[in-house]
């Protein structure tokens, strides 16, 4: 496979990034920052998200990025979680039409209502801050849950 440059835009600004074609159904996605990720058809071995693991994982970054401030306020600076994304695109529609996404913290250390509105919390922490999810929600439904509470 031969390496292939990122041809340069006159357009890019704020928020630009760009795929390159690296061979046969393979890209590699790179952002300003430089960081890059392989991108390739569900057929192909090796390595690499398809777009719609990546839409996923833009989805569950989000959250995970718009929940941190406010879980690790109550929780202390090194919380563990784990976010997972859950869903198929519809195969007769060629789209994703419902993804649930699980957000794995223990919360088992707070009583009961303390566990209760830091779930609250989280909740409106997302549909507030997450802009992946705020942009797909007339299209896609998302499912939630925190803590084994669905939200």
């Amino acid at each position: 496979m031969s390496e292939h440059a990122h041809q340069v835009s006159e357009r890019i600004g704020p928020g630009s990034v760009s795929v390159t074609r690296t061979g046969g159904r393979t890209y590699e996605g790179l952002n300003e920052r430089g960081a890059t990720v392989r991108i390739g058809g569900s057929e192909l071995e090796g390595e690499h998200f398809t777009p719609g693991e990546l839409l996923k994982i833009a989805l569950i970054g989000c959250a995970g990025l718009s929940t941190d401030r406010v879980a690790a306020r109550r929780l202390g600076d090194d919380y563990a979680i784990t976010i997972w994304a859950h869903g198929v695109s519809d195969p007769e529609e060629n789209r994703y039409t419902r993804i649930e996404e699980e957000l794995l913290v223990d919360l088992g250390g707070l009583d009961a209502g303390d566990r209760t509105k830091l779930i609250d919390i989280m909740q409106r922490a997302i549909q507030r801050g997450c802009t992946v999810a705020r942009s797909v929600e007339d299209s896609i439904e998302l499912d939630t849950t925190i803590d084994g509470t669905a939200v």
